[in-house]
């Protein structure tokens, strides 16, 4: 930042010459430079910006010439004149003071003696100091946004890295006043984003907002929300960040939108505890699209079994695709959510239902919406929604999201055994299966699983038999013979002769309370196995 005609009066070999003010003119102006001269022409030699040193030679002759004299200098655009009075002009007439006043020119008299030189050099050693200064914050500011680019960052650190650099509070807002990313500095977030829209479409277009995108197809602005002077620091950051977010978006436009993106990184905020202020999560939240007024909120994972698929590009793809009909899902129900893009096909996602709606009813209505809409996505073969407890507070709420996904991914199994799957499944819905789908990797868990199947299931191999179905049907129907006989389609003797058989390949005892569970527990361990390895080859 340059000096100004005040910051060289103050310095003490400005100082030491006792200055007088005698036009009262504005002090603020920046000195670029400083140039001694007694011609009365040197206006000729000046291109704007430059304190002037003289003993005055050229304000000796008449009132007009001094006038002449003044007004090239103002015309020049010089800074101010510095007048050292001596034996050349021993004081400054009241035409100069009159003049400078009317010109609005700083004319400053030195009652002593004093070494222009010393001047000079005091003066340049700070403004070659000052432009280092500014050619080393480019430089930086240069690397560092480069850097952003190279690696791909998200645009919440591009942003925080521009409020850094300012110490000052940045928003990215797209075309429609939604806020994308935003940092904020000596301020909390609630008080940025409060009335947000009204605010953003009454800024006027000047230094502190820059325009977003190519210029022939702008998405966004990047907004300084700071009460200082503009500087030429403070637009250089801005652009610069404005040209790394294009960028960004130019690399990313075929993956997912920059909204989707910023809730996406919303929810990772609140899962990860980097936002810790409820009312700055429900303002973001808010300027996302999320109804927060008189809202409960509620954790939801829609989890998806699909087709295997090698190619890299075709999974991305689909994962977009089921993201895109999420989205269309919630549409079609009216309903407002957070979402986010998981490992593979899973959404997770913060609903927002009115307090006044019945939780269970408007639950099935966006489910259900949601279900057939993914269930439309290519290589899609099933899809389930795992639901959390709900809870008044937002950030609790994404800090369930961990148990609505692992409620969704044993909803799948039991989503596959299930004649009439459910719209959503809870907690209570897995039980059993919840507890096992934790275990189930555990070498002891396999273990007993094995135990307690391999020779069912080595006598299907070898004898094209089905008794590990039969054994499965018999533990669903809790031990009814005659129900299981109308399910299989079989007579009752045919039956007590498979059930026969199972018993003398496992030696248990199906009548037994134990052996049931213990076997069941088994199947249903295989069960959660199979599934797990069927979803990792996709």
């Amino acid at each position: 930042m340059l000096l100004s005609v005040a910051d060289v009066l103050a310095m003490p070999v400005v100082r030491a010459g006792e200055p007088e003010v005698v036009g009262a003119a504005a002090l603020d102006r920046p000195v670029r430079w400083v140039h001694v001269s007694d011609l009365p022409e040197v206006a000729e030699l000046l291109v704007g910006g430059e304190l002037m040193l003289t003993t005055g030679l050229a304000l000796t002759g008449s009132d007009e010439s001094t006038v002449t004299y003044l007004n090239s200098l103002a015309a020049a655009g010089v800074a101010g004149l510095v007048v050292e009075l001596g034996e050349a002009v021993p004081r400054l007439s009241s035409i100069v003071a009159e003049t400078a006043d009317a010109l609005g020119l700083p004319v400053i008299a030195l009652h002593r003696i004093t070494r222009f030189v010393e001047i000079t050099e005091a003066v340049h050693r700070v403004i070659v100091a000052d432009q280092y200064a500014e050619l080393e914050f480019a430089r930086t500011v240069h690397e560092t946004f480069t850097e952003l680019s190279v690696r791909r960052a998200a645009l919440a650190e591009i942003v925080e890295t521009a409020a850094d650099m300012l110490d000052s509070s940045v928003v990215l807002e797209d075309l429609a006043h939604r806020v994308l990313a935003l940092t904020a500095r000596h301020t909390s977030t609630s008080a940025i984003l409060e009335n947000w829209e009204t605010t953003s479409r009454l800024l006027p277009e000047g230094w502190d907002v820059v325009q977003v995108g190519p210029h022939t197809q702008r998405w966004g602005r990047l907004i300084l929300r700071s009460s200082g002077l503009a500087t030429p620091r403070a637009r250089m950051v801005l652009e610069r960040a404005a040209q790394t977010l294009t960028l960004h978006r130019m690399i990313d436009r075929d993956r997912f939108g920059l909204h989707r993106q910023a809730q996406t990184g919303l929810i990772d905020d609140m899962v990860n505890g980097r936002v810790l202020d409820e009312r700055d999560a429900q303002a973001r939240a808010a300027a996302l699209g999320l109804s927060t007024r008189r809202a409960h909120y509620v954790p939801l994972a829609i989890d998806v079994a699909a087709l295997a698929e090698s190619d890299q590009v075709a999974r991305q793809r689909r994962s977009a695709g089921v993201l895109d009909a999420v989205t269309h899902g919630l549409g079609l129900s009216k309903a407002t959510a957070l979402t986010a893009a998981e490992h593979g096909d899973r959404v997770g996602m913060v609903l927002a239902i009115p307090r006044s709606a019945d939780l269970d009813d408007t639950l099935r209505t966006v489910c259900s919406a949601i279900i057939a809409e993914v269930r439309r996505v290519d290589g899609v073969r099933r899809v389930v929604i795992g639901v959390g407890a709900q809870a008044d507070s937002l950030l609790d709420t994404a800090r369930e999201l961990a148990q609505a996904a692992h409620i969704a991914e044993v909803a799948l199994s039991l989503d596959a055994a299930s004649d009439r799957p459910r719209p959503f499944y809870r907690s209570g819905d897995i039980r059993l299966r919840g507890l096992l789908s934790l275990i189930r990797n555990e070498p002891g868990v396999q273990s007993f699983a094995e135990t307690e199947l391999s020779a069912l299931l080595r006598y299907d191999i070898r004898h094209a038999a089905d008794l590990t179905r039969t054994l499965r049907q018999f533990l669903d129907v809790a031990g009814n013979k005659t129900e299981l006989a109308k399910r299989l389609n079989i007579s009752r003797p045919t039956l007590y002769d498979r059930l026969a058989r199972i018993e003398r390949i496992l030696h248990v005892d199906l009548e037994d309370g134990e052996s049931r569970t213990s076997l069941h527990t088994a199947l249903l361990i295989r069960d959660l196995t199979a599934d797990s390895n069927s979803r990792t080859d996709r």
